[in-house]
């Protein structure tokens, strides 16, 4: 790659962002001389986004403060459509008022990371239902279906995959990536909106619209992926063995978040900190080179500094310090996920296995029993062993609670009430 002026670009190259631009050379220029609007597109399939979400949200971040202006577009109208990209199945679809509710909860989120106002470089939240929604269907096809190739459509990944494992694919999702484009042409007449960007998944769609963008008005975008991010052992980044790891703090604490990041295989450290922090490259280069034990120092930085971002300082902080007195001094700490129980449900005795289920430690009552079985769970720091075993008021601590642990990184208190 040629030297990059523009500070946006250097910087994201810099920390391992790029993976394919549709012209990189002008984008560059442009992003050099002037303010560049982009966008990234958000479907409102759950009331959270999870950590799956964090590369797009980090170069919306960086697109901000290297002086342009961001766009985060929530899909109130794509998400009744659902994109096929990477599924098997077609989404759920959801109410208008599930889409609503959703989109309200998952904007929580972008506070954090952008900054949103009325300035030149203030980011900005729209939502695709404002003209998805009222689209003339005859006259939508008249105008824009004659510039979509059918035999090209079926080339893409996001069908092609689909259809190779023969799954079905209905003509609602087959009109995702129709939808999608419209939205990039929609946002450059309203935003002067010049770059989309997205996974390396969505690299077919963001083409169709920057293609669309070309024919239909005459307009010069420009589309930008992210590498497809998955851990050094292979596993999708956001997902764990626990579940989803969801960015809203109602959704998962802030110290299981500060845990998440903690626990990064070794081979990851370096790469996450690249993506998930604003640390400088040079001191990242020092705690990248950090071996054995000493590898634990950078993860702190990296767990600390991601939950900063998300959860903010206090939150950070509080998760470090409840880490440390769980692990080291062998006590609770004040940020574990804490469960209340009605005393006198407690007092009657519950199954350890539906306790641990109660408290979010495992996923079904089935699956606390097979965590017992296994050894892996504790009582205030003792194995049961017996998973018909019943926890009472009998096991309340000195500080007023019960200390659960799934395995020896996943904690929380039920407290009596």
């Amino acid at each position: 790659m040629t030297s990059l002026r523009s500070e946006f670009l250097k910087t994201v190259s810099d920390r391992g962002f790029l993976h394919q631009c549709s012209d990189m050379e002008a984008l560059d220029a442009l992003a050099a001389e002037s303010i560049v609007t982009a966008y990234i597109g958000f479907d409102a399939t759950a009331d959270s986004l999870h950590v799956g979400s964090l590369l797009p949200i980090m170069m919306l971040r960086w697109l901000q403060r290297t002086g342009h202006r961001p766009i985060v577009l929530m899909g109130g109208g794509t998400t009744k459509v659902g994109d096929p990209s990477g599924k098997d199945d077609a989404r759920k679809l959801l109410s208008e008022e599930e889409i609503d509710r959703n989109i309200d909860r998952i904007k929580q989120t972008f506070a954090r990371f952008l900054t949103f106002g009325e300035g030149p470089t203030d980011a900005i939240m729209a939502n695709n239902d404002d003209w998805l929604s009222s689209l003339a269907y005859i006259p939508f096809l008249r105008d824009y279906g004659r510039h979509f190739s059918v035999n090209r459509m079926l080339s893409m990944d996001s069908v092609k995959l689909r259809l190779d494992r023969e799954q079905p694919l209905s003509f609602l999702e087959f009109n995702y990536m129709v939808l999608q484009a419209y939205d990039f042409v929609e946002l450059s007449r309203r935003h002067a909106c010049v770059l989309q960007m997205g996974g390396s998944d969505q690299w077919g769609n963001i083409i169709t619209g920057v293609d669309l963008g070309r024919r239909a008005a005459n307009r010069s975008l420009y589309a930008l992926t992210t590498p497809l991010l998955t851990t050094a052992s292979g596993a999708k980044m956001g997902k764990t063995a626990e579940g989803a790891v969801w960015l809203n703090e109602d959704k998962l604490s802030a110290y299981d978040y500060w845990q998440y990041w903690r626990n990064t295989e070794d081979g990851d450290v370096g790469r996450f900190l690249r993506l998930f922090t604003e640390l400088p490259l040079d001191e990242i280069a020092r705690l990248e080179a950090l071996e054995g034990s000493e590898i634990n120092e950078a993860k702190i930085v990296l767990a600390n500094a991601a939950t900063t971002l998300c959860r903010g300082g206090e939150a950070a902080r509080a998760a470090a310090e409840t880490a440390r007195k769980t692990f080291e001094q062998g006590g609770t700490g004040d940020a574990l996920p804490m469960v209340d129980v009605p005393a006198a449900e407690l007092g009657a005795g519950i199954p350890i296995y539906a306790l641990m289920a109660r408290a979010g430690l495992v996923g079904s009552n089935s699956e606390g029993r097979r965590l017992v079985r296994g050894g892996g769970c504790r009582v205030n720091g003792k194995v049961v062993a017996d998973e018909n075993t019943a926890i009472d008021t009998g096991a309340v601590d000195k500080d007023g609670v019960i200390k659960l642990s799934a395995g020896r990184k996943h904690h929380a208190l039920v407290r009596p009430s």
